[in-house]
């Protein structure tokens, strides 16, 4: 008999359940329920609407019963770094506030007059960005000290949703190395680090590894939506799901594609060289101890912005549609550079960054949106180089998985930019790598290898060739 498992995947933009089962020796995969996520301002902080999300899941999980579908597992993955704190009393302390909230501003140099940057990358591996959770809870401490002092337990986001459904607290392996306070080989919460900070060690909880079956619903739940099932951990890290969805091939780099980016490749140790720590490369937790050996590139979250700017004017295929009507306007802005994080406006960014670096200027949506395409084609090029240097070797394929693997004229101009061979695909990876975590936690699958063996069976992959020979533009 099937067993059904769901997939809860958030991200920064929206979330949905995706029912996920074997048939017929290949993995199916139905979507439930959609919904909306956003960032929204509470008092003086930009926050994530954690409750309305749990009630987001809850409706989707009534939709099981309406179709007649009793789930055995259900997991969630979301993004990483975020986190919810709560008292004695399980009751929060503060708001979910998101990583693109600005009281991160300043704390990174702070906490290297603490403790060196070369030493922190040494034992944690974790490539260095203003809004890791370490800067996050050190801005706590440093402005309100009295919320950390009050605090009896740390969860990320996934962590505190999980809480929700079973009334246990645990903290998930590939999400908790997101925090730059995980030693990178031990593999445990890095005391001493904290210690050093000043943040209270013992509101962090045992790291549970993917795979871990967390416990059931709370039983007013089970009177709720009628039914009752396993509560599994994935890898709740939602980059650390897609990866599964790779196939493991030492010659193939890969790019997870949505509001980040997420470029790099697969390892079975961190890699904490200075090289490494020079190129600014995470070595971020993967299922059964792997490593995600990445850099975070500010992705598609810029035409999304663009998009916004122009008031929801031009769909997605359209703005497509007229970058490649901008014919050969070229100009390059440095997608990582923190301007881009967050701006007011992202079109009147692009336009200063271009104006201050002495280039054209883009004036019409067509030439926003090919600036945002170069430009990330660009950085992936450039990261390609500094992995290949790290690694001391080439690599001859380009994996792009996720949402954004939609988006053809990105593909064939990465393909054409890199020189190499890209594959596009499978496009719902992350849900994929979640369900296929559970099922393996259920017995449905021996091992990762099976499973990447039948998620290759069961999904399409594109391949785009270069076209020209555009590597030194």
């Amino acid at each position: 008999m099937n067993k059904y498992s769901i997939a809860v995947d958030i991200g920064a933009s929206s979330g949905r359940l995706m029912l996920g089962y074997r048939e017929n020796g290949q993995l199916q995969l139905r979507e439930l329920y959609r919904f909306e996520n956003k960032i929204v301002q509470k008092g003086t902080h930009f926050c994530w609407e954690i409750d309305r999300l749990f009630e987001e899941i809850k409706t989707g999980l009534k939709k099981c019963s309406e179709l007649g579908i009793a789930p055995d597992s259900i997991g969630i993955d979301t993004w990483a770094v975020d986190f919810v704190l709560l008292d004695e009393n399980d009751e929060p302390l503060t708001e979910a506030v998101s990583y693109r909230d600005p009281r991160t501003d300043g704390m990174m140099e702070e906490v290297f007059q603490i403790i060196s940057k070369e030493r922190l990358y040494l034992e944690t591996g974790i490539q260095f960005q203003k809004f890791n959770t370490i800067y996050q809870l050190y801005s706590l401490k440093k402005n309100h000290p009295d919320i950390l002092a009050k605090a009896k337990s740390f969860l990320m986001i996934p962590d505190y949703l999980n809480f929700l459904l079973t009334g246990k607290k645990s903290n998930e392996y590939t999400n908790a190395t997101s925090t730059q306070l995980v030693n990178a080989f031990t593999k445990k919460w890095d005391y001493e680090l904290l210690d050093i900070l000043g943040i209270n060690k013992d509101m962090f909880h045992e790291i549970q590894l993917p795979k871990t079956i967390l416990g059931n619903l709370k039983e007013e739940l089970v009177s709720e939506l009628g039914f009752d099932m396993n509560v599994i951990l994935p890898a709740t890290h939602d980059t650390g799901s897609a990866v599964i969805s790779v196939p493991e091939e030492e010659s193939t780099i890969y790019i997870s594609s949505g509001t980040w980016s997420l470029m790099g490749t697969e390892n079975h140790f961190p890699i904490c060289v200075t090289k490494a720590l020079d190129y600014n490369f995470t070595n971020e937790g993967g299922i059964d101890y792997r490593f995600r050996f990445l850099k975070n590139i500010m992705g598609l979250w810029m035409i999304q912005e663009v998009k916004r700017n122009y008031d929801h004017e031009y769909s997605f295929a359209r703005l497509v549609e007229l970058a490649e009507e901008a014919g050969d306007f070229r100009a390059i802005v440095n997608v990582n550079d923190d301007r881009f994080l967050k701006p007011e406006n992202m079109v009147q960014e692009m336009m200063n960054y271009c104006i201050e670096t002495g280039q054209s200027v883009p004036s019409t949506p067509g030439e926003v949106a090919k600036c945002v395409y170069d430009s990330l084609a660009a950085s992936y090029k450039e990261t390609i180089g500094e992995i290949e240097s790290i690694f001391e070797k080439s690599f001859h394929k380009i994996n792009v998985i996720g949402g954004g693997c939609q988006n053809e004229m990105l593909n064939q101009l990465v393909a054409d930019v890199t020189n190499k061979e890209v594959l596009a695909g499978p496009i719902e990876a992350t849900a994929i790598g979640n369900i296929v975590a559970q099922l393996m936690a259920l017995g449905e699958f021996t091992d990762l290898e099976e499973a990447r063996s039948i998620i290759k069976q069961s999904f399409e992959v594109k391949k785009y060739e270069p076209t020209k020979s555009v590597a030194n533009s």
